[in-house]
């Protein structure tokens, strides 16, 4: 007989959602989480933490900067470890609002480290084992490393230690100009530290809307980001007070070298598989240690699904959200659905940036024809009384159908707006159909409005 119904390996966003959701399904489940704590690198050094610093750390910057423009006069001054500690509060509070929620659904939580003994086994840290009827892989991702750059969480720093630098560097370089590196990049500069970005491509934000991309540089130069683009980090030395780092240009060229008191290396994540027994129960990765699954998320192994970062796709938290319920959905006879194209994606800089669907690049090069619609902040009226004025939105429409395509923005809460396009993507709606929606007024959702009234060449307010 089987312990459990489903048994489901790691508890980050991924695989705590699906353990809910298989028992409010009926299904009798347990969650086995190494960390500790429940929530996944999201909760416990990823997307929580990081937006709690770039909250604090945007206050602390408007109170120190923009607020005497507006009549209010403040003398400010930075209480780091008060707002680190006040960071740590927000997750320890959030993850044992996860243990709630397992008790609540009568989900078992197993501390320990999970591995696959065989279809129906998991063994946890190397001695018990449960049995089930099916497994569930949910255990996320790792941080990439740079070769020739070693990591200490001192001086040179990943993610995770990126969250509790005290006290602020002098000067902190970012390998990598993605949504990592651009956040943590964006608090430390905002607390005091001067920031550099190296980034192996000629553009930031890795598969950002170029025109997007173009404006958002040019308005992390207007902070004080400096960036070095088209270069490849070769090295970095640590033994002195600081690091030296060594590079050259990706195309080819003559070496440099960057003095930095911290380097925050975020080139990216990779799925952390290791030590879940994947070679000795026969499931297959493919060739960037991902696993392959089917429509089902069942993995070539009958009865051993996965899910999130482990899988191929964006790597999201929400991503991996969504996974966990079509999966278990799934394994119960229910017909759900996902859709890659539609899964948003935002950076949580200040102006934020938001995208869902198709880039104009991509469009182009699958050779669709589409209309293109923008519409700028400067404009919008709620932007310009609350002193927002960064930034557009931009609507991607096909040609003759005029169904939405994509749409991007860029601009204040970007990473709200850009629901309601995501919403009429998903039923397959219209420029028109977002047109003509009665928006309130005033409101930044109006640019979102006027972005698809530009797509129809009939945008009132430029």
């Amino acid at each position: 007989m089987a312990d459990y119904d489903l048994i489901v390996i790691g508890g980050g966003p991924g695989g705590y959602v699906a353990a809910i959701r298989a028992a409010q399904l009926g299904m009798n489940v347990a969650c086995v989480e190494m960390r500790g704590a429940l929530g996944g690198t999201c909760l416990n050094v990823g997307c929580i933490p990081s937006k709690a610093l770039l909250s604090s750390s945007h206050k602390f910057e408007e109170a120190r900067d923009h607020f005497a423009a507006i009549g209010i006069k403040a003398s400010v001054s930075l209480d780091l470890k008060t707002m680190l500690a006040g960071k740590d509060k927000i997750v320890s509070d959030l993850t044992k609002g996860i243990e709630f929620l397992f008790k609540k659904n009568k989900v078992t939580y197993v501390q320990g480290k999970g591995a696959i003994k065989s279809a129906t086994e998991v063994m946890v840290n190397g001695k018990d084992v449960l049995k089930t009827k099916r497994i569930l892989i949910a255990t996320g991702s790792d941080v990439m490393r740079l070769p020739g750059v070693e990591i200490d969480e001192k001086k040179i720093v990943s993610s995770t230690g990126a969250l509790n630098l005290d006290p602020v560097p002098g000067h902190l370089v970012v390998v990598g100009g993605g949504v990592i590196g651009l956040e943590l990049g964006s608090v430390w500069k905002r607390l005091g530290a001067k920031v550099t970005v190296v980034e192996f491509l000629d553009k930031i934000g890795g598969p950002m809307d170029a025109e997007v991309s173009k404006q958002f540089q040019r308005l992390l130069e207007k902070q004080g980001v400096a960036f070095k683009l088209g270069m490849k980090v070769t090295g970095a030395d640590a033994k002195g007070k600081g690091v030296a780092l060594t590079m050259e240009p990706a195309k080819g060229g003559a070496a440099e070298k960057l003095e930095a008191d911290v380097v925050l290396v975020s080139i990216g994540r990779r799925p952390y598989t290791e030590g879940l027994g994947l070679d000795k129960v026969g499931v297959k990765l493919d060739e960037r240690g991902r696993i392959p699954v089917n429509h089902q998320f069942e993995t070539n192994v009958k009865g051993i699904y996965a899910i999130g970062d482990v899988i191929p796709g964006p790597m999201l938290a929400h991503k991996a959200e969504e996974d966990g319920v079509v999966a278990v959905e799934t394994m119960l006879g229910q017909k759900p659905h996902i859709d890659y194209n539609l899964v948003p994606s935002v950076i949580y800089t200040w102006p934020e940036v938001a995208s869902v669907g198709k880039n104009e690049e991509e469009l182009k090069t699958a050779g669709v024809n589409y209309k293109a619609g923008k519409f700028p902040f400067v404009a919008n009226s709620r932007g310009k009384s609350v002193g927002e004025t960064d930034g557009f939105v931009k609507i991607l429409a096909d040609a003759k159908t005029d169904r939405v395509l994509g749409c991007h923005i860029i601009g204040p809460d970007a990473g709200t707006l850009i629901h309601e396009a995501c919403l009429v993507m998903e039923y397959g709606g219209s420029s028109e159909d977002l047109a003509r929606t009665c928006h309130a007024h005033p409101t930044l959702n109006e640019a979102v409005k006027e972005a698809a009234l530009a797509v129809l060449g009939r945008a009132v307010h430029v």
